[in-house]
């Protein structure tokens, strides 16, 4: 059994609470956060107690933390934690700063303990049967990958203003989409951003809406689309063209009802957001995270995927800012 202490009791952190508290190879002991009244509330509702990341992270009782806190303090808390002989997975980004991020990723190399990072869509049943089908051949070569996600509604601009933009927060979970399902990272980066959708955005120096082209050395292309607002739901889909056929992924419906009558077809709405369209993949990935400590195997998905994911993101915004293609070399 695996003793947990989740750092953060956020949004975020209860849906990581109810992960780690349905898995049979895991305890969740202990909960911190800023919000003390908020940590206390979490740990009771799972028998644990509430306590500080410092004492958590120095507790020799506790084998592993998930790191669910704001993203600035992700890279401390994954070189603490790893110093103290704790495996870690934290949620994406590893860093606001890739500069940061790689430095973090040396420290935490240097201490042998294992670390995985939070991109929850891989471990969605309908992307991971899609990448299997491509890994096995069933479309020939992939050649070009379209990525759309959107969300229902953009955030706070409070929020926008701390999150490290639209390149770093939302669609990094689609650079590494992009790069898994490619199997390699991309050579160069094109992006084109605006903000159309709320003009607060704009003045907080973010984007809302966003195209970004990644270029493969080998001539693959992927195509991702982010935009802040789809007033229809959480517009999740996912295509992979071949040499030999197309694989394709579609949305998570409310309901599988339809009406079909003279005036046509409708059907449900996309499921809202991010907590019902991906609470089987929080469920999955966190499974796979204690298999991989308990067998001592690889993690699926490493530090390294994490701080590839953010030199991604910092080539597209780069690419935004300057309406130029950017290498991934000069990142």
């Amino acid at each position: 059994m695996l003793n947990i202490g989740l750092l953060g009791a956020g949004r975020i952190g209860n849906v990581h609470a109810k992960a780690i508290g349905s898995h049979a190879g895991s305890k969740l002991v202990a909960v911190s956060d800023v919000n003390t009244d908020a940590a206390a509330k979490l740990a009771a509702q799972y028998g644990a107690k509430a306590m500080t990341n410092e004492a958590i992270i120095a507790d020799a009782s506790i084998h592993a933390v998930l790191v669910a806190t704001s993203t600035n303090t992700h890279s401390d808390l994954i070189e603490a934690a790893t110093k103290a002989g704790k495996a870690v997975m934290c949620e994406k980004p590893v860093d606001l700063s890739l500069a940061r991020a790689r430095a973090c990723q040396k420290v935490a190399a240097s201490t042998g303990q294992p670390v995985m990072i939070g991109f929850n869509r891989r471990f969605d049943p309908n992307f991971a049967a899609l990448k299997a089908a491509a890994d096995r051949g069933d479309i020939g070569k992939s050649e070009l990958l379209s990525v759309t996600s959107f969300d229902p509604s953009p955030p706070p601009v409070a929020y926008v203003k701390v999150s490290g933009g639209l390149f770093r927060d939302m669609m990094i979970h689609d650079f590494d989409m992009a790069c898994w399902m490619m199997g390699a990272t991309p050579d160069k980066v094109t992006a084109v951003a605006s903000s159309i959708v709320d003009p607060e955005i704009g003045k907080a120096g973010d984007v809302d809406t966003a195209v970004v082209t990644l270029h493969f050395a080998d001539g693959r292309i992927a195509v991702i689309k982010n935009s802040r607002r789809a007033v229809y739901g959480y517009d999740q889909r996912l295509e992979l063209l071949g040499s030999k056929g197309l694989l394709a992924a579609g949305n998570m419906l409310e309901n599988t009802v339809s009406m079909s009558n003279a005036s046509g077809v409708v059907s449900a709405k996309p499921e809202f957001f991010f907590l019902e369209r991906y609470t089987r993949a929080y469920a999955i990935e966190w499974a796979a995270f204690v298999d991989a400590v308990v067998a001592k195997k690889p993690m699926p998905v490493s530090l390294a995927d994490g701080v590839n994911a953010l030199a991604v993101a910092e080539a597209a915004t780069r690419s935004a800012q300057t309406g130029a293609t950017v290498a991934m070399k000069d990142i």
